[in-house]
């Protein structure tokens, strides 16, 4: 009989928090643009390239899972809190940047609050798994 591969299970985490008051399409938008940063600043998280049957080649992802959850307002403010507490990789995304048009529009949007009135609606942490599990405590996975 084959064996079956163990899973895998990871040293490090990938997650995404986002309010829970946000349309599915902020949802959407939002966590993409948080994880986009993550292989930048931690380029172990990449896999290889995909390549199917025909030889057509793909863009490599992320080799380990993203979690995903949701919380309310405050709770994506005090695990934004646990995570620069912890010095983990973090990504913000705020309110204001359902505003903006570009990339430059952004980053100045984010400049212009000081951290403690940052507007969010979602963060990726990424880090120790444990440090990672601190950070979203009480948060719920999405649904």
């Amino acid at each position: 009989m084959e064996q079956r591969p163990q899973p895998v299970r990871f040293d490090t985490k990938i997650a995404v928090l986002l309010r829970d008051d946000l349309a599915v399409w902020q949802r959407l938008n939002v966590t993409a643009f948080l994880v986009s940063g993550v292989g930048f600043v931690a380029p172990e998280v990449i896999g290889e390239p995909y390549q199917d049957a025909d030889g057509t080649a793909y863009l490599p992802m992320f080799r380990q899972p993203v979690l995903v959850f949701e919380g309310s307002k405050e709770q994506v403010t005090a695990a934004y809190g646990r995570a620069l507490a912890r010095d983990l990789k973090l990504s913000v995304f705020t309110s204001d940047l359902f505003g903006t048009g570009n990339d430059h529009d952004n980053r100045a949007a984010v400049r212009a609050v000081t951290s403690d009135a940052l507007d969010l609606v979602g963060i990726a942490v990424y880090g120790a798994r444990n440090a990672v599990d601190r950070v979203t405590k009480g948060a719920r996975m999405h649904p």
